[in-house]
């Protein structure tokens, strides 16, 4: 006769699903869920943006299903994609984590190589495929979206080329340019700052015009120069794996002055935008949001990013010994900011 269980004993079913939960849990902090809000709010803001810009294909600027449906399905599709890069990079970073991120499920054998590759190329195609769906005004159902002439799949094309820089950046067969200083930064800043709002505003409108890439360029500055600031504290594993960013090439307290430039003078270009004229649009300006706004929230951004730039430069040897700086925290903050304050500058 079997022993009755215990009380407060797991069932067998009871700890297969708790083990299956446990599991999950594995490959959600294997992604760095915390990194997704980003990308997400990223595309949602330059959607924002885009609907409220002159640039608006549909004349009554409806919100029905469909453009929700849209953004919802690309901003999902973003913070896979995000979440793909995140993976493969671990995969090909595995023995630099184990100097740099020892608790990452990876290195404390939470998940195995194989596992790990498989769940990254999954998330890829998630965030991939979706996207041919996404196409713009007057195209609204299903059927009109999926048989929609080659070219107006501009979104599913601007998300492929996010995905091939993620793998040049990270995988030895395409490049790894994370081992080239200056250029892991161009391969960060590029599908991060400035595909991310183009692709955003390609869930709207087209991106035939030179709005949306302004915008991007925007971005695509800023994290040229900020991206480096989480390198100074992965130096010990860099170095040792043949990574030559920023503070290695140049030494902790050059690369600090080096990217401080990029916390401030992007945020210029969004008061400079408002008075710009658009060549392609005889009689319009380059950014066609809220002049105000658009002119109030770069001046900001521009205070903070010297603020942040004064954390950097006052000492800067502490960025290689705190894994999480306060400039890593202004970073995100300041993206985060720049987005609300573009979607604000444009709808209202």
């Amino acid at each position: 006769m079997k022993p009755a269980h215990t009380l407060g004993e797991a069932t067998p079913s009871k700890r297969g699903s708790e083990s299956h939960l446990a599991r999950w849990r594995t490959f959600l902090a294997f992604t760095r869920p915390f990194t997704l809000l980003p990308p997400l709010l990223g595309v949602v803001s330059g959607a924002l943006t885009a609907f409220g810009s002159a640039h608006n294909p549909d004349p009554q600027r409806r919100v029905d299903l469909s453009l929700v449906a849209t953004v919802v399905l690309g901003s999902m599709c973003a913070a896979l994609l995000n979440a793909a890069s995140n993976g493969i990079n671990q995969v090909y970073d595995l023995e630099i984590d184990r100097k740099n991120k020892p608790g990452r499920p990876l290195v404390s054998g939470a998940l195995r190589l194989s596992e790990a590759w498989w769940f990254s190329v999954i998330l890829y195609l998630l965030a991939i495929i979706p996207t041919w769906l996404v196409v713009v005004y007057p195209h609204r159902s299903f059927l009109e979206k999926l048989v929609a002439p080659f070219g107006q799949h501009e979104c599913f094309f601007i998300y492929l080329g996010g995905l091939l820089l993620t793998l040049v950046y990270s995988v030895p067969q395409f490049g790894r340019t994370k081992r080239n200083g200056f250029w892991a930064n161009v391969t960060i800043a590029v599908p991060r700052g400035c595909l991310l709002k183009v692709a955003g505003w390609s869930m709207v409108a087209s991106v035939l015009h030179l709005e949306p890439w302004y915008i991007g360029t925007i971005f695509l500055l800023f994290l040229l120069g900020a991206s480096t600031t989480k390198d100074f504290s992965d130096m010990e594993g860099d170095r040792a794996h043949g990574c030559l960013t920023l503070p290695i090439r140049y030494g902790v307290k050059k690369a600090a002055w080096v990217i401080t430039p990029f916390f401030i003078f992007p945020w210029l270009l969004m008061p400079l935008g408002v008075f710009l004229p658009d060549p392609l649009h005889p009689g319009q300006r380059l950014l066609t949001g809220n002049p105000v706004t658009l002119t109030l929230v770069g001046l900001i951004l521009t205070l903070w990013g010297a603020f942040t730039s004064y954390l950097v430069i006052r000492r800067p040897e502490e960025l290689a010994t705190t894994e999480n700086h306060p400039s890593w925290t202004h970073m995100y903050l300041m993206m985060m900011s720049a987005q609300v304050g573009f979607a604000v500058a444009y709808l209202f």
